[in-house]
This record gives C-alpha cells, sequence and structure tokens, in this order.
C-alpha cells in the first residue's frame, strides 16, 4: 500500500503515459487486492485473534519477500540498514492496530480513519486550500464515529487513527529509504523486520491457536496482499503519473467500503457513508493542491544518469 507524494494537480490526458489505461487498471487492481486481502483475513479472527491474525500475516509476507528479492548486506550502508529496520517497525504498527481496527469497526470506516495518514501528509504545510480539505476531512472523522450516540467502538477507532499516525510514518520513511535503496531491496529487509516484530507480539495467541490451516491461508493471503499490491504499484508508476496515482489512491476508502459491503454484509448508515465521502474528497483535493516542484530537465538527467 505505497503512496506517492501528494501531486500538484491531475494531468491532462496529453500530459500521460501511452499506457495510461494499463496504468488506472494496475492501480486499481492493486486497491482491490488490499482491501479483498483485508477483507478475506477477517474470519481468522475467531481463530487466532486480531493480533494472531496480524502476527501470521506479516510473518508470511516477510517470509516472501526476503526468500524472492535475496537482499545482500553489502549493499546496504550502516544507515540505511537502520532506516529499513525503522521502517520495518512502522510497517508492523501499521499492521497490527489495522487489523486491531477492522476486528471493531466495518473496513469501510477502518479504512477511512486509516486514510488520515497520508491525507495528514498531503495537508502538511502551507499549501492551497489547505484548511478546506482539513474541515471536510474533521467533519468527515465526525460523521464516521458518530460520537452523538456511540456509533463507533472507541478502540477500534484508537487503532484506526494509530494505524493512521503509522501509514504517515511510512510515507515518510519509504520516500527515504526509496531514495537511497535499489529496486525492493529496502522492502526486502524492512518486512522481515516487521514479521519479527509482529510474531513477537502474537507468539501468546499463535502458541495456543496456530494450526497449520491457517498458516497455508495467511501464505495465499499474503500474496494476494501486500505482494500483489506492491508489485502492481510498481508497474502502475511507470505508465502514469505521480497526481493521476495519488488520485487515484485517495479512492481506496470507497473501495473498502464496497469490499465491505460485498465480502463482509456490511451495511454502513447514511452519516457513515457521508462521512467517507468527504474523506475521499478531502484527499483527492489535498493530493491535487500540494506537492515537491517537478524535478528540473537537468536533475532529472543527473538521476537517470545515476539510476
Amino acid at each position: 500500500m505505497n503512496v506517492p507524494e501528494p501531486p500538484e494537480a491531475f494531468p491532462s490526458p496529453r500530459a500521460r503515459h501511452p499506457g495510461a489505461a494499463a496504468g488506472v487498471l494496475m492501480a486499481a487492481t492493486s486497491m482491490c487486492t488490499v482491501q479483498l486481502g483485508s477483507a478475506l483475513t477477517v474470519p481468522l479472527f475467531g481463530q487466532l485473534g486480531a493480533l494472531g491474525t496480524a502476527g501470521l500475516r506479516l510473518g508470511c509476507t516477510g517470509l516472501i519477500l526476503l526468500v524472492a528479492i535475496r537482499p545482500r548486506p553489502r549493499d546496504f550502508s550502516s544507515r540505511d540498514l537502520l532506516a529499513c529496520m525503522v521502517l520495518g517497525l512502522v510497517t508492523a504498527g501499521m499492521m497490527v492496530f489495522f487489523m486491531l481496527a477492522i476486528a471493531r469497526l466495518p473496513l469501510g470506516t477502518a479504512s477511512a480513519l486509516e486514510f488520515l495518514g497520508p491525507l495528514t501528509v498531503s495537508l502538511f504545510g502551507p499549501r492551497k486550500g489547505r484548511l478546506v480539505w482539513a474541515a471536510a476531512a474533521a467533519t468527515g472523522v465526525v460523521l464516521l464515529t458518530e460520537p452523538w450516540h456511540g456509533g463507533a467502538d472507541p478502540v477500534g477507532v484508537g487503532s484506526a487513527l494509530l494505524a493512521a499516525g503509522c501509514w504517515a510514518a511510512y510515507i515518510l520513511l519509504t520516500q527515504r529509504v526509496g531514495d537511497r535503496v535499489t529496486g525492493l531491496n529496502g522492502l526486502a529487509v524492512s518486512m522481515p523486520v516487521a514479521a519479527v516484530l509482529g510474531l513477537t507480539l502474537a507468539a501468546p495467541d499463535l502458541a495456543e491457536r496456530h494450526t497449520w490451516s491457517a498458516l497455508w491461508t495467511m501464505l495465499v493471503l499474503a500474496v494476494l496482499s501486500p505482494v500483489i499490491p506492491f508489485a502492481l504499484e510498481f508497474l502502475a508508476l511507470r505508465r502514469l503519473t505521480a497526481s493521476a496515482f495519488g488520485t487515484l489512491m485517495s479512492l481506496e476508502p470507497a473501495i473498502a467500503l464496497m469490499v465491505g459491503l460485498l465480502v463482509l454484509g456490511q451495511r454502513p448508515g447514511t452519516a457513515a457513508t457521508l462521512g467517507l465521502v468527504l474523506v475521499v474528497v478531502a484527499s483527492v483535493g489535498a493530493t491535487r493542491s500540494g506537492a515537491r516542484p517537478a524535478p528540473s530537465s537537468k536533475e532529472a538527467l543527473a538521476s537517470s544518469s545515476c539510476a
């Protein structure tokens, strides 16, 4: 679930890569597989618990990436290795808190609250319309949680907000690691670190509830999400500008709502639906209104020659 930096504006059709249609399909498929993977994980809560499910999912994902990519220690400086390890800790927090959230909240609500993390990153700084999008997001959160009659589980809301904070840190750290570590090597180090932490936290639950059938199921789910989405996002970013990709990713909470409805039978109320729409609108607005300036032709040439 990588979210690029908030872009400046949605590009015109002429500015897009010729393979933009394929890129849009890849990005949409990535978001759908992420949310489908989360929805299919929910039934395991009764067997493994939310914490045990999160730990086993992290463990399977870390193992798959470590075996598939096989990073070499000599490719990392000590500072880069430390950054990858911190990214792994943040990744574990993001996954664990989100699993705890969807154990108590509808998938669409939890996803919308978690999306406040990248939204906050987008809003950070003196951006045009920043207060408008922040107000829209805040209103959306109030409608999602319905505090006037205790409509949302406070532990679930707190877990989703902690996941949002971890996601914001994940974006910033991924940017740093991606600038310094080539290819997917950074991911192949950070995910095993996340796996170790997740399995350590989940050890008491897994020791009592673990079964081989749950392990094989989680291996399949780990491929569905996040291994496939990471690959699709990587390919999509070769075909789309960052602005197009970022705006598409803003639709993920809406996709989560639809997946929750179709797979889990979770029907949101009117207030929750309106709140989710406001969060999506705020995300799209913030994404389109701010970004780092595009590199100059000289900077782009220097970057390509170093790659």
